[in-house]
């Protein structure tokens, strides 16, 4: 248990600097971190992910809190985009956790690899947007926030893995595309973690101290270290330049994705 306790700490204070840094939430080292602490600790292989992504909902629910505010300090958050995809990402990313309820521990781990891939492929290669394109309309902005909410669930993360490209697709700064990820995350991991719990209700074989598929231990630990050190992350995020950025988020998705992929065999 002290162990666990530790590696939960450790992995708060770490996701909570990606979370200021990169409008990700943390859930891309969480998810794969926990899937291998709860694999370690014996939980029945049919929980293990499913247990990891709902945990990482939990928590971005708190890291979202932390790095929205200083992101917003600095003037880094599009509150239009926020409102304008909230409904979308509400009813997104509630639906997602029922869909991930019902798919196998491997089918995900194959689905969250091959997305985080691809991700970072789209980051290294840097394909500008056209010059005049812009944030979409109210419907379009529900049914990216939708999009964005359905796919975030399934992978656990909150939403800056998405948000991030499709905000710099429309024209957006990377810095205030980042800023307004912290801040879409918020609405998205509460509905998530909300689909999460419920989804997981009842289930017999899940470890004592589980809500659903939230873990309660683990979701304490992450974040008591991942809100200390979200500001952290923000500072980094608006001191450093643009194409460094993009490489740091690039590099990061990629040594998490191979890492989740080679864990199948």
């Amino acid at each position: 248990m002290i162990a666990s306790l530790v590696l939960c700490l450790v992995l708060g204070a770490f996701a909570g600097v990606l979370a200021g840094l990169l409008g990700i939430g943390g859930g891309l080292v969480i998810v794969p971190m926990l899937t291998f602490s709860f694999t370690w600790q014996g939980v029945p292989h049919e929980h293990i992910l499913h247990l990891a992504l709902g945990t990482s909902m939990a928590t971005i629910i708190f890291t979202s809190i932390s790095s929205m505010r200083a992101h917003n300090q600095r003037g880094a958050v599009l509150w239009y985009a926020v409102k304008a995809t909230a409904p979308g990402i509400l009813v997104g990313t509630f639906a997602g956790a029922f869909i991930a309820s019902a798919l196998s521990t491997n089918f995900l781990k194959g689905f969250f690899g091959c997305f985080l891939l691809y991700v970072a492929a789209q980051m290294l290669l840097d394909i500008k947007p056209k010059g005049t394109r812009q944030l979409l309309g109210s419907a379009g902005m529900i049914a990216a926030g939708s999009g964005i909410g359905v796919l975030s669930s399934l992978v656990g993360i909150g939403g800056g893995t998405l948000t991030v490209p499709f905000l710099t697709w429309c024209n957006v700064t990377i810095h205030k595309a980042i800023g307004t990820a912290a801040a879409i995350g918020f609405p998205l991991a509460i509905s998530g973690a909300l689909g999460y719990v419920i989804s997981g209700w009842g289930q017999p074989t899940l470890p004592e101290y589980s809500v659903g598929y939230v873990y309660l231990p683990a979701m304490v630990g992450i974040v008591c270290a991942s809100m200390l050190t979200a500001p952290v992350g923000v500072r980094l995020a608006h001191s450093l330049p643009v194409p460094r950025l993009k490489r740091i988020f690039a590099a990061l998705l990629i040594v998490v994705g191979t890492k989740m992929l080679l864990s199948l065999f």
